[in-house]
């Protein structure tokens, strides 16, 4: 308990100190992925507008020094940086800086990998950011890169996972769609098909089946080693994939992060499996009333059709319940991050 007091006193400081958030780019070079910076500033903020979103921010703004750690943020499938915005602010206001990799083939310009292809490069390019932040004078000279944190969402999720000491396999993913491809459709087929109880959902299981076999006959075990990572939180995270007894001893402190009304990745399949096998984990946030996207924030725009359903918020769901979330996780990192 008076650990968890301290931790939250600390973020009342920074808070404090660090009332801005500056934001830069840096580019894809050398195999090194896009990626996105937040980071503490005390500059004026100015509006700045990506498509559909607005923030305030410090456009490429001298960075001030925070506390001195970095946070790594892995988006979801077809995902970028903006949905992670209040998430990264509430970081950056306890001094962290935040990095986000824009993840090549599974992202909101392209989604061509998405899936078994992208999940097995992801972990790398978390490596690759880590990398990329070292190398920029801007920041390399205002964090110590032994402790970094990892935060994940649904494909995120996994690359979480993967990096936390997971293993997983295609054909582990097989073998669960095989027995449990009516109960947990989306998790197998994502926004491809959709079962409606009409006369056709026959034909779509089975292309389902088909399409499933071809895409995961892959039996081969798949890890990443960062030693750099030192805390990770997995929210909503694709997990049938995983074999459980990688996950029953994390090699670093693993956090989860649950919605109860998730439809496209049920926890029961998920993240309840983790938790069950896991003997050291922490539930961050178990949120009853959440779907799989309440977390994100801002709020993606645009959805329709599967997407909507699968992502918006449930009805009645309460969004105030989602800084008290983030305020959760950065929590989390700042236990397990700062001496």
């Amino acid at each position: 308990m008076g650990r968890y007091l301290l931790a939250i006193a600390l973020a009342l400081a920074a808070a404090c100190a660090h009332a801005g958030m500056g934001y830069t780019v840096l580019p894809a070079r050398e195999g090194r992925p896009e990626t996105t910076v937040f980071y503490p500033r005390r500059a004026p903020e100015q509006l700045v507008v990506r498509g559909p979103y607005q923030l305030m921010l410090a456009t490429d703004a001298a960075p001030d020094r925070g506390n001195g750690r970095l946070v790594v943020i892995s988006h979801g499938s077809g995902g970028g940086a903006w949905t992670y915005a209040d998430l990264a602010r509430k970081l950056v206001e306890a001094g962290f800086v935040v990095a986000l990799p824009l993840h090549e083939g599974d992202n909101w310009r392209d989604m061509g990998d998405a899936g078994p292809t992208s999940w097995k490069r992801r972990p790398g390019e978390v490596s690759r950011a880590i990398d990329a932040i070292a190398q920029e004078p801007r920041f390399a000279a205002l964090l110590s890169l032994d402790k970094v944190g990892m935060h994940g969402m649904s494909a995120g999720g996994h690359t979480a996972l993967s990096l936390a000491g997971g293993r997983w396999s295609p054909s582990r993913q097989l073998q669960h769609c095989e027995q449990h491809l009516d109960a947990d459709f989306p998790t197998c087929v994502g926004l491809a098909l959709q079962l409606t109880g009409g006369a056709f959902d026959g034909l779509k299981k089975a292309a389902a089946r088909t399409m499933l076999r071809f895409k995961l006959d892959d039996p081969q075990w798949y890890t990443h080693d960062e030693p750099r990572i030192a805390a990770v939180v997995a929210e909503v995270p694709f997990a049938v994939d995983f074999d459980p007894a990688s996950l029953a001893a994390p090699r670093v402190p693993l956090g989860i992060v649950q919605a109860g009304q998730d439809l496209w990745l049920a926890p029961r399949f998920h993240s309840g499996r983790v938790l069950a096998a896991c003997k050291t984990c922490e539930t961050v946030a178990d949120v009853p009333g959440a779907g799989h996207g309440s977390f994100l924030a801002p709020q993606p725009q645009g959805l329709t059709g599967a997407a909507a359903r699968l992502l918006a918020d449930p009805p009645g769901f309460d969004r105030s319940l989602v800084p008290a979330t983030h305020a959760r996780v950065v929590a989390f990192m700042q236990r397990h991050l700062l001496p």
